[in-house]
């Protein structure tokens, strides 16, 4: 079978579909944004935009059919997910922060737990679930062999019952709609402070009206202007026991395949964010002359930068599809690509926003452009999900490192 890389006529649906709300709806979220200073005014602000891709299906995209949703392939949102992020990055991350919240639940839940918390996705499709990951010290060495290290959000048994105890941040979506919380967090704890993670590391599916969880306080950031980062305190939450995702130390796995899911997506969105910086650059080109006779595109190293950038962004495309495919076929199991797909597309992202800014000149450091902000949104890329030197370049050392480790798997798309 030759590889093909043409649309299917409903994936170009798709396309023309996400590409006219983005601009339709999606360009009007910057105005919208702009007056307000505290990063949780911006993101309460975002909430129709939301509502909006609620009502055109984006959020049942994520759930699977047997619950009322349409699951979607990774490959058909990697698709959508380039049109929306190419008008604007916050909206479409809040989506990708709840289905980074379910992905557990997808990947690893019971038919009792998934028909205990999905449907309420679909009653109500603005809730929001988050991903209750990063430790205040840091996530990177989440799955450190030592038990005095890594993960310090513990859940002890009592009973029928998990108590929880600790503190997260960087909690895309933790404060929900409303400052009081996400309606679902999937928690990432350890069991049992005496053991290492692969034996302990667990996640815990907790409702967000669960007594104790607290929103102590907000990161503002650089980029990504309203998208929520707030810090999470446990506080002797309780949930029942059936509310573990497997079992202890599974949870290893389970965060694997949860940010491998993101990972490929990720790529989707960092082309969407070049194509812009490109269409800006390329429209600058064309039309500006800079006191010169002619428009600076008509000189070589103009139209050579812009080459470069293309070229970029057609590679990263078509990584970030076949990363995708290769995870939905394999079931998850084959990781290697997406976790490339999300450090080289990140990086290159900044690379490509860079040059566009270098084209244009000082003027793209003003709000002349929308490039300066498209690099601010840009250098969160190689820095959020697994930061690419702390999690993600570790990630493939490990694979590297394995003795069965066969360097053509990936290209041969074998699991």
């Amino acid at each position: 079978m030759a590889i093909d890389f043409t649309l299917s006529q409903s994936q170009r649906e798709l396309q023309a579909g996400a590409r006219a709300f983005a601009a339709q709806v999606l360009r009007k979220v910057l105005p919208t944004i702009a007056p307000f200073h505290k990063p949780e005014e911006r993101f309460y602000a975002i909430r129709p935009f939301y509502d909006a891709m609620v009502d055109a299906g984006f959020v049942k995209a994520l759930l699977p059919t047997e619950f009322g949703g349409t699951a979607l392939s990774i490959v058909d949102f990697a698709v959508a997910a380039e049109e929306l992020a190419a008008a604007d990055i916050n909206v479409p991350t809040t989506l990708l922060g709840t289905g980074l919240g379910l992905q557990p639940l997808l990947r690893y839940g019971t038919p009792e737990q998934k028909q205990k918390f999905l449907p309420d996705f679909i009653e109500n499709g603005s809730r929001l679930a988050a991903f209750a990951f990063t430790e205040v010290t840091g996530g990177a060495n989440y799955d450190c062999p030592d038990p005095k290290a890594g993960v310090q959000t513990f859940a002890r048994r009592e009973g029928n019952e998990w108590v929880i105890n600790g503190q997260k941040h960087y909690t895309t979506n933790g404060t929900g709609w409303d400052g009081n919380g996400a309606h679902l967090f999937s928690v990432v704890c350890r069991t049992d402070p005496a053991l290492p993670p692969a034996e302990s590391l667990a996640v815990i599916v907790v409702p967000g009206n669960t007594p104790g969880i607290k929103v102590a306080g907000i990161l503002d950031t650089v980029g990504h202007r309203a998208t929520i980062s707030p810090r999470i305190h446990f506080e002797n939450v309780r949930v029942p026991v059936d509310h573990i995702l497997g079992k202890p130390g599974d949870g290893m796995e389970i965060v694997e395949a949860a940010f491998s899911w993101t990972a490929a997506l990720i790529g989707a969105a960092c082309v969407g964010v070049m194509r812009s910086a490109f269409d800006t650059a390329l429209h600058f080109s064309q039309n500006d002359k800079r006191s010169g006779s002619v428009p600076v595109i008509e000189y070589q190293n103009v139209g050579y930068m812009l080459a470069d950038i293309k070229m970029r962004i057609e590679a990263a495309r078509y990584l970030t599809w076949k990363s995708c495919h290769q995870f939905e076929t394999t079931g998850g199991r084959s990781r290697e690509l997406a976790i490339i797909t999300k450090v080289f597309c990140s990086e290159l992202c900044v690379q490509v926003v860079y040059d566009s800014m270098r084209l244009v000149g000082i003027d793209s450091y003003t709000d002349m452009y929308p490039l300066a902000g498209l690099m601010q949104d840009a250098l969160c890329f190689p820095l959020y999900d697994g930061g690419n030197m702390g999690v993600r370049r570790r990630q493939l050392h490990a694979l590297f490192r394995s003795k069965d480790y066969d360097s053509m798997a990936s290209a041969e798309a074998r699991g």
